[in-house]
This record gives structure tokens, C-alpha cells and sequence, in this order.
């Protein structure tokens, strides 16, 4: 058995069971020998596409997954979507051949390209440890919750690995629990049964098996109530309690609730300034506090009165073990009654802007939300439409929302509701496109019709990078770098093979239901002429941090 074989054997080995990517020379026989070894493959039309696949089946599985490239261009095309993963701390393996041959025209320094946008690295250096260092990188991955690119040069691959190699193979254990301090669980357990009105920030660091449960428990008995930052959107869904999202996409009345909390505790949640809105969520006499396994992560975006370094569901279900007194804290009548009429944004009045020749998007969210199955997952690109989506289409739990910002790119939308798709076979997938990142990615709605998924593909179409419009419009600057001319973005899914209709009008959405009750033997595209007359509040809140 060769060096190819034997590592792709190895990852599978060691419980890598899903690889995406596109194959070339470079990585042909390591990804045959992951397919030949039980894993499942799936070709992406880009590079940049297969890692957004990767990530997001990553997160949406709770899976370490990889992707697989060639030597050189395949990695560079490839970076965006590993730099969102990277900064995601998304557990995945980059599987790159690598030239070591400086004069070839496939060499660049890929340990430096990791490096550069917050992946470890690990290479793949001789026969004899070719097994090892494969399972060392699945295990720097579980363990460190990394991006980690395996280099695999060339030279290397066809390499004998001795008898009996695969033996040391096996899934790495799982990252250790880190158990919080006495002291800080006293401290925590003091601040909840004083505070009177305490609410629940859950993060990326709560979405682990048992997190909600261990934290609904202790705000039941403190009287807290419950919200998220975007990426843990609808860990609570269901529970009366709920405020839904914390930062730029809250609802009026979730903005007045966590701005009137007298405590803000953060669980594995970095309170940054998406998740405060730049701070301006916390009230000046409330007091903060953050959970977190990685002490890093403590006061890393702004000051809090207590840190607590420790597992988000340990900490949580120790503070309960404490024994405080139950109290009614924010959970009052008054507070339960409004959250029943005026917490949804569909709750929410607005002006409908909608023409004959333009829908307004919340006209057009809410409505898909009325029309498509509630068992579905959301992948979002990035953009001036975000929100809408984010805000008007719910989702059952935390595995029905996949949001790839962490490095605010558009393009990455569509192969990251692929990848959360493949992740949740059972329920109906729903990308959210702007037309821009639509048409960035519009190479993998083959790899959508190719696949067989039922997927509904929404583009929020404005002509346009909106957000650039909106932020430089109002002061003068000319626009004609970031205005287009009207593009039949519905004759590019027919092209494909898919469903598609524009909609530019309520009525024209008659074909969605049609086609949620129908077969569904195609995937649907809709063409949303959306009104594109006003900016989004969430991006003035992102143009803050540039």
C-alpha cells in the first residue's frame, strides 16, 4: 500500500466520512482510496465551493469533514471557503497535494497560505509516519476545534508504508470538557440570585449535545430570558422564553428586553459587536459576565465583570447543582404576554413597498415562510438582503440555520446550504442569495441538480451590490461600479436544469406552492425582484467595524 492509499484510508479511519472537492492529478489517488474506504464523495464545480460544503456539513453534523484539492491552484481557489472555516474554528481537514519542487508552476508556500488566514498545518513527510501524522491532524482538528491542512507532497504519495501501518488508525477522543472553577460557579450562582431581570446570550459554544437543556434549566429556576448570536439561531425555539437573536436582527421588542436586563450572561458566545450592536445592548448598570472553554475568547471583544473559563453545559448544570432559590426574575406576566404578540418580526408593522414590477423582500420572506415546509434547513450568503431571511424564515432547531460570516464573503451562500443539505437529508433545503453572491456561485447549482436535492434556491435580485449602494449612495459617490443591468437569473436555473420563476409581484409566489406541492423532481429557483429603495439597519451596524 502506498502513501495515497494509505492516508485516505487513515482519515477514514480515524471518522472522516464525508470529503468534498474537486480531483486532479495531484489528489486523484488519495480521494479514490477515501471512496474505496467507505467515505462519501462529492464533487463541487470550485474548489472555493467544495471547502464552503465541507464547513458547513462540518457544522451542521457536528462531523469532522474535509475537503480535497490539487497541489497549488486548487488550494488558492480554495481559500475563501477555508478562511470562513478557519475563522469559525470549524473542525475540517484540507487534504492538498503539495509540490516541493520550487521551479514548478504548481509551487506556492501552502503552509504560509494557512497560516495566513488561521489554519494549523500538518505535512504528510515519510512513509514510515504517513499514518501518524494523518490521525495527528483529525486529531488536532477534534480537539482544537481547527481548520488543519494536511500537505501531502507529491514525492511522498507514492511511497511503501510498512505492513501493518492502518493499525494505529482510529477516531481521535473527543475534545476534554473543561470543568469551571468553584469559585467562579459561587460568583455566577451570587449574580443570577440578585439579578431581576437576567438574560442568556447562547452561542456557537452552546450548541453542544445538552447545552440547551442545561441552560433552559437554570434560567427556568433565575427567571432568565433566553437569546442567541446569529450562529445558535432557534437553540431555543419553541421554549415561551425566547427572544430569538441578539444584535443587528433583533426584533424591536427582544432590542428593548435585553437593553432593560439588569445581568447579560454570555454561554460560549463572544459578545462581539454583531451580537451587542457595538455595545449598545447592554445597559449602563447592567452587569456582564461570559462561559467559555478557551480562556482566549474571556473579554477578548469587550470588558466583562466575571469570566468564567469553563464547558458551556458543565458550567451551566454546576450553577443549578448550587441549589439557589427559584425566583420569577424577567419571566413576569407582563413580559410572557408580549413576547406571545410582538417578539416575531412578522408581528412587526411595516410599510409595504411592493410595485407591479418589485416585491418588497419582507413581503416576500414572510410569505416563503408561509408557503415553504417548516422542516427545512437556511444557509445565507452574505449582503445587503441578509436579514430578511435571517430574520422572517424560522427553522425547527440550531441544525436548521447555517451562517457563513465569519469572514463576510458573498459567493459562499448556495454551497453552504449544500453542505448543511447533505448534513440534514431529511428536511427541505432554502438557500438565500443575494444576486451578486447568486451569481458568484451559480457554478454549483450543477452540483445542486447533479445531487438530486430538492432544494429552493431564493434570490433577493436588486441590480446590484446593495450594501455598497446604500452605504456610499446617500454621500454622492457614483454607483455605476456596483449597479448592473437586469440579468434573467431564472433562465440561468432553467440552463441548469431547475424549476425557476421571477417574482416580482405576491401573486407571482402561486408557483412556489405549486411546486411544494407537487414531486419536486427538480429543484426551484425564484427570481426576486426585490424593491431596492432603502438600506438594511444590519449593515449599517457591520459598516461600523470597517
Amino acid at each position: 500500500m502506498n502513501v495515497a492509499e494509505a492516508v485516505g484510508r487513515a482519515l477514514c479511519a480515524a471518522g472522516v466520512g464525508q470529503v468534498f472537492g474537486v480531483v486532479g492529478s495531484g489528489n486523484f489517488h488519495v480521494t479514490n482510496a477515501m471512496v474505496a474506504a467507505g467515505a462519501r464523495f462529492v464533487a463541487a464545480r470550485h474548489e472555493g465551493g467544495a471547502a464552503t460544503m465541507a464547513d458547513a456539513y462540518a457544522r451542521t453534523s457536528g462531523e469532522v469533514a474535509a475537503v480535497s484539492v490539487h497541489q497549488g491552484p486548487g488550494l488558492t481557489n480554495a481559500m475563501t471557503g477555508i478562511t470562513e472555516a478557519a475563522k469559525s474554528r470549524t473542525p475540517l481537514i484540507v487534504l492538498a497535494a503539495e509540490v516541493t519542487e520550487t521551479r514548478s508552476n504548481f509551487h506556492v508556500d501552502q503552509e504560509a497560505l494557512a497560516r495566513a488566514v488561521g489554519a494549523a498545518t500538518v505535512r504528510v513527510t515519510s512513509a514510515e509516519e504517513a499514518v501518524e501524522q494523518t490521525c495527528a491532524a483529525v486529531r488536532l482538528a477534534v480537539r482544537e476545534r481547527r481548520t488543519v491542512l494536511l500537505n501531502l507532497p507529491l514525492p511522498v504519495q507514492a511511497s511503501e508504508v510498512p505492513d501493518g501501518a492502518l493499525a494505529q488508525a482510529a477516531p481521535p477522543t473527543p475534545r476534554a470538557r473543561v470543568e469551571p472553577d468553584a469559585a467562579d460557579v459561587t460568583a455566577l450562582a451570587e449574580l443570577l440570585g440578585r439579578s431581576r431581570r437576567p438574560v442568556f446570550v447562547a452561542g456557537r459554544g452552546a450548541r453542544e449535545p445538552g447545552g440547551r437543556e442545561a441552560l433552559t434549566a437554570l434560567a427556568e429556576r433565575y427567571g432568565a430570558l433566553l437569546a442567541t448570536s446569529a450562529v445558535a439561531r432557534a437553540l431555543f425555539h419553541g421554549d415561551p422564553w425566547n427572544l430569538d437573536v441578539s444584535g443587528g436582527f433583533a426584533s424591536p421588542l427582544a432590542v428593548e428586553l435585553i437593553q432593560g436586563a439588569d445581568l447579560i450572561v454570555g454561554w460560549g458566545c463572544a459578545l462581539n459587536m454583531w451580537t451587542m450592536r457595538h455595545g449598545r445592548l447592554i445597559g449602563a448598570h447592567a452587569t456582564v459576565v461570559q462561559i467559555d472553554d478557551d480562556p482566549s475568547a474571556l473579554g477578548a471583544h469587550r470588558p466583562v465583570h466575571l469570566k468564567v473559563t469553563g464547558d458551556v453545559r458543565r458550567t451551566a448544570r454546576r450553577v443549578f447543582e448550587e441549589g439557589g432559590e427559584a425566583r420569577e426574575g424577567y419571566r413576569t406576566p407582563e413580559v410572557r404576554a408580549a413576547l406571545a404578540a410582538r417578539l416575531r418580526w412578522h408581528d412587526v408593522p411595516y410599510e409595504d413597498t411592493s410595485s407591479r414590477e418589485r416585491i418588497d423582500p419582507r413581503t416576500l420572506s414572510i410569505a416563503l415562510d408561509e408557503i415553504l415546509p417548516a422542516e427545512r434547513v437556511v444557509g445565507v450568503d452574505s449582503g445587503n438582503f441578509m436579514g430578511y431571511p435571517t430574520m422572517y424564515l424560522s427553522v425547527p432547531d440550531e441544525k436548521g440555520f447555517c451562517f457563513t460570516q465569519a469572514f463576510q464573503s458573498i459567493g459562499l451562500g448556495l454551497a453552504t446550504t449544500i453542505g448543511a443539505a447533505l448534513a440534514q437529508p431529511d428536511r427541505l433545503p432554502v438557500a438565500a442569495l443575494g444576486d451578486g453572491g447568486a451569481l458568484m456561485g451559480a457554478v454549483e447549482l450543477d452540483t445542486v441538480r447533479r445531487l438530486g436535492l430538492p432544494m429552493v434556491v431564493v434570490v433577493y435580485d436588486d441590480e446590484a451590490y446593495g450594501a455598497e449602494v446604500h452605504h456610499f449612495g446617500p454621500a454622492g459617490h457614483p454607483l455605476d461600479t456596483v449597479r448592473f443591468p437586469p440579468t434573467d437569473i431564472a433562465a440561468v436555473g432553467r440552463g441548469y436544469g431547475f424549476e425557476a420563476v421571477t417574482v416580482r409581484t405576491r401573486a407571482d409566489l402561486k408557483a412556489v406552492a405549486d411546486w411544494v406541492a407537487g414531486p419536486r423532481t427538480a429543484p426551484l429557483l425564484i427570481d426576486a425582484k426585490v424593491v431596492a429603495d432603502h438600506g438594511s439597519w444590519w449593515l449599517e451596524e457591520a459598516f461600523r467595524g470597517h
